[in-house]
């Protein structure tokens, strides 16, 4: 079968899409606002970008024409740290995606702890094992919506942080210990799985 987008509803195009890119890494990210509150979400449009200077960028939808906190604080701010997603964190990730007042500490909801950045504001979740202190560089609103849109926000990594149980020699990553979920459709995550590899010619 063949869908144009134009023709369908918008929960139809959803389904479609986030059911088939997939397995999305997912982007817990920490903000501050203005007035020193602390916020944290994830987002399974995320990716990195670049490497030469390193970039990660995430989107975020905006229901009824209407800004999530994120949004609006990483504006404010100019500054973001991601929060990379393990097995152990799934449940307090879940739980700071639901909506909340703009007053609500998604940290303090979901029971985990907030550490200090070193060249950015926004806090980190001590709990992650892999975080990224992020500043905004760009961010671009999607045009022609009928719900929303989206924002695509790019942040440019000034700095990493790698807890040891995670580092491998050679700055590879273990990925037993590490053990990143990703986002599938609906309410569903997926872990790594089975792993093959394919060298390159």
């Amino acid at each position: 079968m063949q869908f144009d987008p134009n023709e369908l509803e918008h929960t139809a195009v959803y389904k479609l899409l986030t059911g088939s890119v997939i397995p999305r890494p997912i982007g817990w990210i920490s903000s501050i606002s203005e007035s020193g509150i602390n916020n944290l979400a994830p987002f399974s449009y995320f990716n990195a970008v670049g490497d030469d200077p390193p970039h990660v960028m995430f989107s975020t939808g905006r229901g009824n024409n209407t800004n999530k906190d994120t949004l609006n604080n990483v504006l404010a701010t100019k500054q973001f740290v991601v929060n990379m997603v393990t097995e152990e964190l799934a449940e307090q990730m879940n739980m700071t995606a639901q909506s909340v007042p703009s007053e609500i500490d998604e940290f303090e909801l979901a029971g985990v702890t907030p550490t200090a950045s070193l060249k950015v504001k926004p806090m980190r979740v001590k709990e992650s094992p892999i975080a990224f202190e992020c500043e905004l560089v760009h961010h671009y609103f999607l045009e022609d919506h009928k719900h929303g849109g989206a924002c695509v926000v790019i942040g440019r990594i000034i700095m990493m942080h790698f807890d040891d149980s995670v580092l491998l020699e050679n700055h590879k990553i273990n990925l037993e210990t590490y053990k990143p979920i990703s986002r599938l459709a609906g309410s569903n995550y997926s872990k790594l799985g089975e792993l093959f590899s394919v060298k390159r010619n």
